[in-house]
């Protein structure tokens, strides 16, 4: 982001991830949900709208090509060699016209630009071709920023015996942070690997791990995750 020393802002957030770290393990924050026996691999919203320069949802372009899509390779990698179950999920709409007296936007066009990301576009909401789905993986369609929310995400898991949800994509401020607090609550151990998350401002990423280490589910490194999956 033009402007911000990403170096210091980073240098601060993590003086005062130390300082609130002790608070939370003092209170009994920060336990561990740990992994479990059947994981699925969970990445949200990297189509291109927001994985690809020139649209309003573009994230860290830096961040994209050299941390988030290499690690969803390698997660990708170790999933399908073991046949486990992976989900993409993406975000379109159908009714774009934000003056229509029906959409299926609902309200939340009148706080972000969801108007862009139109169906019938494909191009903007399909899934980057770097890691794109291949044969008997599932590519989700919602509506709102949890990839739980209305959607048949937890019966899809549930019904293949998924445990454990392994989660990447953007944004952390939102969509990730959403679906991790839905995925926990609707039972499945919530892990959110560390370098494949991302967003578009300067520290969300950092702040939002913090906190969903803190409360919500595991934070874990691409490289953990895979060893985990490559030992079951």
């Amino acid at each position: 982001m033009e402007g911000v020393d990403t170096k210091e802002l980073d240098r601060m957030l993590h003086q005062a991830f130390d300082t609130a770290s002790k608070l939370y393990k003092e209170r009994g924050f920060a336990r561990r949900v740990g992994f479990g026996k059947r994981p699925a691999l969970v990445s949200v919203d990297l189509a291109n709208a927001w994985t690809r320069p020139g649209n309003a949802f573009t994230c860290d372009q830096d961040k994209m090509d050299n941390e988030i899509i290499p690690g969803m390779q390698d997660l990708l990698k170790a999933f399908r060699a073991k046949n486990l179950p992976v989900v993409h999920v993406t975000t379109a709409y159908e009714i774009t016209d934000r003056e229509a007296e029906f959409t299926d936007m609902g309200l939340w066009h009148d706080k972000i630009p969801v108007d862009v990301v139109n169906l019938k576009d494909e191009e903007l909401w399909a899934i980057d071709d770097r890691i794109a789905p291949v044969d008997g993986e599932y590519t989700l369609l919602k509506k709102r920023a949890s990839a739980f929310h209305g959607t048949e995400l937890a019966g899809i898991l549930r019904a293949n015996n998924v445990d454990t949800i392994l989660v990447t994509g953007v944004t952390a401020c939102a969509c990730v942070r959403q679906t991790i607090c839905d995925g926990i609550a609707d039972g499945f151990r919530t892990i959110a690997v560390k370098e494949a998350i991302g967003d578009r401002v300067p520290g969300a990423v950092a702040w939002n791990l913090f906190d969903i280490d803190a409360k919500f589910g595991d934070v874990e490194t691409v490289k953990t995750c895979v060893d985990y999956v490559n030992k079951l």
